[in-house]
């Protein structure tokens, strides 16, 4: 995998809590600005995710890598659904942008536990 620079890092990680925080804010009734902090943290995890390309040749690793690109891409989705429906862009409910979440979530959490043994097994470092 390639891996990120330090900024990149940063972006990175920051894009993950700004994740956190946007899908806990609507909680606690701040719902129009947790959607834009969701959808702010979303773009920043997901672009830097696109960033850290995998250039070998182990199918589990592509297929993994898939999966991964796929989380980033819904959790942007998500985001995008969230501020549309609190800024009364669409009439789409409240709840499809949590069950899109959701299943992000799951393929990126799936993939963050299993893509470093994977890239074990093939002999590149994680």
């Amino acid at each position: 995998m390639k891996k990120l620079n330090t900024w990149q890092n940063l972006l990175f990680q920051a894009g993950g809590l700004l994740l956190l925080a946007g899908a806990c804010m609507p909680l606690i009734g701040y719902a129009r600005e947790g959607s834009l902090v969701l959808l702010i943290g979303a773009l920043a995890f997901g672009i830097m995710q696109c960033l850290a390309g995998y250039e070998g040749s182990d199918a589990v690793v592509r297929r993994l890598r898939r999966q991964q690109l796929l989380g980033a891409f819904l959790m942007i989705g998500s985001g995008l659904l969230a501020v549309a429906h609190t800024l009364n862009i669409s009439h789409i409910g409240s709840g499809e942008w949590k069950l899109c979440f959701a299943v992000a979530a799951v393929l990126e959490i799936y993939t963050a536990f299993r893509l470093p043994i994977a890239l074990h097994a093939s002999g590149e470092d994680a």
